[in-house]
């Protein structure tokens, strides 16, 4: 029963996302048929003219484009806030179906590791006593016929570590990145999102450029709730 560490991959995204949201900004204001506008996209530089877009606010044309990514590591604690997100679509891995009773995974906060050996010890008696409990009620139920993985869940942690696939556009991708990648979010959502922010500035640089906390834009949004940090975070974010 180890504990797991986060682990991210950016599987599948649409192709040529940056030229996609381009030839659907351009298809409006543009007199040319699609074709004319494919070859005017494809043999030009469309940097220039994507930052313009984002910045007058066109930002539908950003829905067009989509990335999908399979997470491993992460707790379902995080799952809960991240299913929060609705513009999104997730695969997650049922804890109906399959059983954890010989694979029960955890996460370890931070804070609780950072109190030292004898804490961490303590937290992993307190995992493997819940994966006791949870196989005792497993046995007990499947001895009288009932789904045994359905109910013995009840008794798991929201440290038990999950596994799922998200698919999200670069638009809502945008609006998380700027909610999550803050300093005020949770850490484990804000480790994800840096992770999966960081792929996405590798695959589609001028879509993602300005993505990133509220902070890097302006004033912080979070006002009198501050962290007060934003020429550490405006580094931070410009080196990733």
């Amino acid at each position: 029963m180890p504990e797991t560490h986060l682990h991210v991959e950016l599987i599948s995204h649409t192709p040529l996302p940056e030229q996609v949201c381009a030839l659907g900004a351009k298809l409006c204001y543009a007199k040319a048929d699609v074709n004319a506008l494919r070859e005017r996209v494809s043999s030009q530089d469309q940097s220039a003219f994507l930052e313009r877009i984002m910045q007058s606010g066109h930002m539908s044309v950003l829905e067009h484009a989509s990335f999908t990514f399979a997470v491993e590591g992460v707790s379902r604690a995080l799952l809960a806030q991240l299913t929060r997100h609705r513009i999104a679509s997730f695969s997650v891995q049922s804890q109906r179906y399959v059983s954890l009773a010989e694979n029960f995974n955890y996460i370890m906060p931070p804070a609780i590791k950072a109190l030292g050996e004898e804490a961490a010890a303590r937290y992993d008696a307190q995992m493997r006593q819940m994966q006791a409990w949870y196989a005792q009620w497993q046995q007990e139920l499947g001895a009288k016929g009932e789904s045994s993985n359905e109910d013995a869940r009840f008794v798991l942690p929201n440290a038990c570590e999950t596994r799922l696939i998200v698919t999200m556009n670069t638009r809502e991708l945008l609006h998380f990145f700027e909610l999550r990648c803050c300093s005020r979010a949770q850490w484990e959502i804000r480790a994800l999102a840096t992770e999966m922010l960081r792929l996405c500035r590798k695959t589609a640089p001028v879509l993602f450029a300005d993505a990133g906390p509220g902070c890097l834009r302006g004033a912080c949004p979070e006002g009198t709730k501050s962290c007060g940090k934003a020429t550490q975070i405006r580094r931070k974010f410009a080196q990733l």
